[in-house]
């Protein structure tokens, strides 16, 4: 019914210039000179996995990579490996890789705005064979081997949370996809939904079959436009080939989605918040319990899972439990994380690795190392409520149970590298203040504590604190921890408790030699000129803005410390190096 390649070639320059679309269609042209291109797709794709290895092809379904290829080689490539299924060896590229494409498998693969394509790729295949010939119960247990834990930041079981709403009696239970992705630097929830939206529908309306929902919403932030779009374009074809509706694949299931946007508020990625905001209320907490799976959505029944947790459902469920569970080497955490991996790092983007994978295989031997191969001071994870985790721990095995001992977390996959450039005050700083500017207010922990902490925290960076402040500070976080209504505010101290943990040296310095020694605190700076340096342009004084640097050029120049507002325009002019900030 439904065309399906033989084979797929993915396409990437993984080199500094990108000549994809070149490549591309001059691999296309000989394809069709050939008369394959009923038989072979060729794609461009985001993300391949391999880094600077120039164009790098991949071919499926034999999984065959080649590296470092151009235009010479493609009619080899198509004699021999596309029609004769024969490698190419001084081509093929044989490491292992570090990363496992479970979630991300199809993104970059189809074309997410065709059913046909994902159903090619046996999309549609685990709905199709729990609705006919399996109970709901059988999907739960299936997870339950499987060992797949929620993807959203808590990792809490997705059988168990499943199970609890199945066996609450109910005329109407709903399912919700958290597509509400709001940590600094995290895209990917949207990478998903913009490149394979049938697998997330495919997974959420498993999950109503399972637990007796009738009704799903996907909950987007609307700065999400070409998710939002795929994805209603998704369930209006799903919906055209009876995979949602009434009597789905004649089953006799019903099941209905429809989108729900978010107005981009943080603190609606907590469950409860969620729930308030889809019911058209003000986005805020409440106390748990009840719990959603029992009183949720409209006083129902509610699952809710996020995008990347929804999205391996249908392809465990396909491939087996037994194969999900060997995935990855962790104990206690099965399959694979995707995490947005940035900040100091040479390959920055969207990364899909087995769990039980070192952080330093993450950063040097997936990300390529530190950005100008500069020395890695710490790894932060799981955004605003994550911790920062120094360079001493980087032969740390990623998963729930590992990243908590540390003093961090999952998250939902945000993952920051830092150098010595990067200071500790600082950083906790800007995620502390983000999560002041997106508490609800509605707890006097979250709403009064993290605005303590985060003037004393301005106090530091601005050379005024005290040794005294630094226990002020620890008591705050702890009142937090324990008294704040939901997440946000119990997690919000989480960067400042861990840089306070493996960096207060840096916090001290601050405190009692009023010097920042990555030079980002502007208060704590001070611009001197060297003389020996100086060659006298005076092109530093002509640039001044306040008039603070004195002298002439037969005399020399310095800087007038109490006029200096430390903009660092004198830094920027002066072309001999003879200003130093300090």
């Amino acid at each position: 019914m439904f065309q399906r390649y033989k084979k797929i070639v993915l396409l990437k320059d993984t080199s500094s210039q990108d000549r994809t679309k070149e490549f591309y269609n001059f691999f296309l042209e000989k394809i069709r000179s050939e008369n394959l291109q009923d038989d072979v797709q060729v794609v461009r794709a985001a993300d391949i996995g391999l880094y600077n290895k120039g164009i790098v092809i991949k071919i499926l379904p034999e999984n065959i990579t080649y590296v470092n290829v151009d235009n010479t080689h493609v009619d080899e490539i198509i004699s021999n490996t596309l029609k004769k299924n024969k490698i190419i060896k001084e081509l093929v590229y044989e490491d292992k890789p570090k990363q496992t494409r479970i979630v991300l498998r199809n993104c970059g693969a189809i074309d997410p705005e065709n059913i046909e394509e994902y159903i090619a790729h046996d999309g549609y295949q685990a709905l199709k064979k729990y609705l006919t010939k399996h109970k709901p119960e059988d999907v739960i247990e299936e997870l339950k081997k499987s060992g797949l834990r929620g993807r959203g930041g808590g990792g809490f079981p997705t059988w168990m949370k499943w199970k609890f709403t199945r066996e609450v009696s109910s005329e109407q239970k709903y399912v919700i996809c958290n597509a509400d992705e709001g940590d600094p630097g995290a895209y990917m929830d949207r990478s998903i939904l913009e490149g394979d939206p049938h697998s997330v529908i495919e997974g959420i309306t498993i999950a109503g079959f399972s637990v007796g929902a009738s009704k799903g919403f996907f909950y987007v932030r609307a700065e999400y436009p070409l998710a939002i779009e795929r994805i209603q374009k998704a369930i209006d074809q799903a919906c055209e080939y009876g995979l949602l509706g009434k009597n789905i694949l004649g089953s006799g299931f019903n099941f209905d989605l429809e989108i729900r946007l978010g107005a981009g508020a943080f603190v609606c990625g907590e469950e409860t918040a969620l729930i308030a905001s889809i019911e058209g209320k003000r986005g805020c907490p409440t106390p748990r319990p009840p719990y959603p799976s029992v009183r949720g959505l409209w006083g129902k029944p509610t699952v809710i899972n996020n995008v990347e947790t929804l999205a391996n459902i249908p392809i465990i469920l396909f491939n087996g439990s037994k194969w999900f569970s060997s995935i990855g080497s962790s104990p206690t955490s099965k399959g694979t994380k995707v995490f947005a991996l940035t900040g100091k790092i040479k390959n920055s983007g969207l990364i899909e690795v087995p769990m039980g994978i070192t952080l330093r295989e993450i950063v040097f031997d997936v990300g390529g190392g530190v950005l100008n191969n500069k020395a890695i001071k710490a790894v932060q994870t799981g955004g605003p409520s994550g911790g920062v985790i120094p360079k001493e721990f980087l032969d740390t095995p990623v998963d729930y149970e590992n990243l908590q001992k540390l003093g961090s977390i999952m998250g939902s996959g945000g993952m920051i590298v830092m150098d010595e450039s990067d200071c500790m005050v600082d950083i906790a700083k800007f995620y502390l203040k983000f999560c002041v500017d997106e508490s609800c207010g509605k707890c006097a922990p979250c709403r009064i504590g993290g605005y303590q902490l985060l003037q004393y925290l301005n106090k530091i960076s601005e050379g005024q604190a005290s040794s005294e402040d630094i226990e002020k500070i620890q008591k705050i976080c702890t009142a937090m921890q324990k008294s704040s209504l939901c997440g946000l505010g119990q997690t919000a101290p989480n960067p400042v408790v861990s840089t306070l943990k493996y960096f207060q040296d840096e916090y001290n310095e601050h405190i009692k030699q009023k010097k920042c020694r990555a030079g980002k605190c502007v208060s704590l700076l001070v611009y001197r000129i060297i003389q020996e340096k100086c060659k006298r342009c005076g092109v530093c004084a002509i640039n001044c803005p306040v008039k603070a640097i004195s002298g002439s050029n037969k005399e020399g120049f310095s800087i007038q410390e109490t006029k200096c507002i430390k903009c660092g325009k004198c830094f920027e002019v002066c072309k001999f190096g003879a200003i130093i900030k300090q």
